[in-house]
């Protein structure tokens, strides 16, 4: 049994859910439609070139879970689901998925969205195991910042093997699939490094190292 690890935004998903999320509040009025949306624009943009502060993103996109019931959070997550979530689930993503799934290998997504985001995503994907980062609670509530370590770039490996010694696994024959240059240094731990649909950066070094290229929107 191999463990087959995803990424989720822009790999099985033709979106990124957390700038996803962020326009979906925008449209509920639910944010300041002006600064609000020029930090999630800029965020994102940070993200492609690989400058992103993760610590300053997450006070932005972590504060509105603290603004909200849950009861609030999770009906939003429904529609949000429905209509920014479920149209760009990638079929091939699925198949891919499915033929992992049937080699009877250990599925798990890793991803540097936060786990109230990508929770439900990863459930519909019918994905048991998902290192994301954790928006912290307490009594019930969200309080709009992050414990832990968050899943993003030498973060990612962090949490990874953290998870392998929990779960007593290791990283043989394993496999990564993932869009982004954010992603390389968990890309360089797997035995089958997979460039899905890759950004320029991260299309120069599989070609370069010999990776396996692949697309899922074809």
């Amino acid at each position: 049994m191999s463990l087959a690890i995803f990424d989720l935004d822009n790999t099985l998903l033709s979106t990124d859910s957390d700038h996803a999320w962020g326009e979906f509040l925008l449209e509920q009025g639910a944010v300041d439609p002006v600064a609000y949306r020029e930090a999630n624009d800029r965020f994102l943009a940070d993200y492609e070139a690989g400058t992103l502060d993760i610590q300053a993103f997450l006070a932005v996109a972590l504060r509105p879970l603290g603004e909200h019931s849950p009861e609030q959070l999770a009906a939003w997550h429904q529609q949000f689901m429905a209509s920014k979530i479920e149209p760009h689930i990638l079929p091939k993503g699925e198949e891919l998925v499915a033929r992992h799934r049937t080699r009877g290998d250990t599925l798990l997504i890793v991803t540097a969205t936060n786990r109230f985001i990508t929770g439900p995503i990863a459930e519909r994907l019918g994905i048991d195991e998902l290192i994301a980062v954790e928006p912290e609670m307490v009594d019930g509530r969200y309080t709009g910042r992050a414990t832990g370590i968050p899943s993003y770039r030498e973060g990612k490996v962090k949490r990874l093997e953290a998870w392998l010694a929990d779960k007593d696994l290791t990283l043989d024959d394993s496999w990564f699939y993932s869009d982004s240059h954010n992603d390389l240094a968990l890309l360089e731990q797997v035995e089958h490094p997979v460039a899905v649909d890759p950004d320029p950066s991260l299309r120069e070094v599989a070609e370069a190292r010999g990776w396996k290229i692949i697309s899922l929107r074809d």
